[in-house]
């Protein structure tokens, strides 16, 4: 997750200063010069980024593959994914997509104005209405997608529209607020007073929308949903609800916070992604008819881009399905994030222990955050990759697991094991 004032400082950041690409002698810009000295830049505040090369194992998650830096592939055991259920590896879904890629072929054609509805994707946005009480859903081809461009033309179509955004937003969120084009107010994270006292001094007479997550990936908190609703409610705001990090996570069916906390209801649109706990690809959102219908007939990012293979949409299915029904997945996670926070706390480690499936070990350094994934992977096979600036604020990079209902005990103690030999290695400071 990228914060709203972390994103700020890297779009400033990233501008290249105008003396290094004009000068009064006139020369030609060095083109290759400035790209070099923006990777250089990275790599100097150690934040460049590192993507392993890797495939998982079929049927065996978390255990996958690994091949960069030795000959042949490496076993590992993934610890930072965000296929929480291992929904990507259930036969159920891998039956799904395979029968769909026999019936009907790879691709979708093109656009849904184009190429048309594939029947599965009406199916699946039947049943995400379903899931949370709406009455109708639409799909994009990713999360990023779909918060990006329901955002940019809600406001649009609002004329005089005001946002109130929490400022630990996802990076996707950001960037449709900032294209909409509406005037934003940022509230300090899941400050209640804050967020009234902005409601309360502008114009009662404009729109207005309140945009936040329910839960926060690189906390782990959740949001005060039901009373931010009630602001909602009380100035006459819309809600805007990212549930990213709970769909099928939360909720008797998996409909996320608001599903369990009862609230989903109350809330004018709910977005959330199919490539976490429903283990495949794509992002939605769901919402009275209207509101879908506007952002299916306004919003480019939906209707110029090409829709998602139904041979994705039919695994998200068979996912949707199988955990509106099935608890055991959840319940096998929940499970699996209490026993590795209460080992690492116990280990002295600076676990952050909150609420949810999301267990941040904080370090502070980006060249050290770095340097323990490296040596996890090296040296014990554990792949988890370390989360910098601008995903966190400097001085807070992390090591972000996410443990799952395949996650043994064995391989938690194994890991915490490594992580105190790394920090006694590393001289690093243990829990307050």
């Amino acid at each position: 997750m990228m914060s709203e004032s972390s994103e700020t400082r890297l779009v400033a950041e990233s501008r290249v200063p105008e003396s290094s690409v004009r000068s009064g002698d006139a020369r030609p810009v060095d083109y290759s010069r400035v790209f070099t000295q923006a990777i250089d830049r990275l790599h100097a505040e150690g934040r460049y980024r590192v993507f392993i090369d890797i495939l998982r194992n079929k049927g065996m998650f978390p255990n996958a593959r690994c091949f960069a830096g030795h000959n042949g592939p490496k076993p590992i055991t993934v610890w930072c994914s965000n296929d929480y259920l291992a929904m990507g590896q259930h036969p159920k879904v891998i039956a799904a997509m395979e029968e769909a890629l026999h019936d009907v072929g790879a691709g979708s054609g093109g656009t849904r104005n184009i190429g048309g509805n594939t029947h599965y994707h009406i199916d699946l946005e039947v049943e995400l209405a379903d899931l949370h009480g709406k009455e109708a859903a639409l799909l994009f081809t990713s999360g990023y997608v779909s918060n990006e461009a329901t955002l940019a033309t809600l406001a649009k179509v609002l004329p005089g529209c005001i946002i109130y955004s929490d400022e630990l937003n996802h990076a996707s969120m950001i960037a449709g607020i900032r294209n909409s084009g509406a005037e934003k107010r940022v509230f300090r994270h899941n400050d209640l007073a804050h967020l009234e006292e902005l409601l309360s001094t502008d114009d009662p007479a404009l729109p207005k929308l309140i945009a936040f997550e329910s839960v926060y990936s690189m906390e782990g908190d959740v949001a005060p949903v039901a009373a931010i609703c009630d602001l909602a409610d009380k100035y006459n705001a819309l809600t805007y609800l990212d549930e990213v990090h709970a769909v099928g996570m939360y909720g008797a069916r998996g409909g996320g916070i608001s599903e369990r906390d009862g609230v989903a209801d109350r809330l004018t649109i709910i977005e959330g992604t199919l490539g976490k706990a429903f283990g495949v690809m794509g992002g939605y959102i769901a919402a009275d008819r209207t509101i879908v219908d506007v952002i299916r007939s306004y919003a480019p990012g939906f209707i110029f881009t090409t829709s998602l293979s139904p041979v994705l949409v039919a695994g998200v299915l068979a996912s949707v399905r199988h955990l509106k029904s099935s608890s055991l997945e959840r319940d096998g996670q929940q499970a699996a994030a209490a026993t590795l926070k209460a080992m690492l706390s116990d280990a002295g480690l600076p676990v952050m222990l909150g609420e949810t499936h999301i267990v941040p070990v904080m370090v502070g350094d980006p060249v050290k955050a770095k340097k323990i994934s490296d040596i996890l992977l090296a040296e014990y096979g554990v792949y988890v990759q370390p989360i910098n600036y601008p995903t966190v604020p400097r001085g807070t990079e992390r090591l972000r697991f996410t443990p799952g209902p395949a996650h043994s005990e064995a391989m938690m103690r194994e890991l915490t094991d490594a992580l105190v030999e790394i920090w006694g290695r590393l001289e690093l400071r243990q829990a307050a």
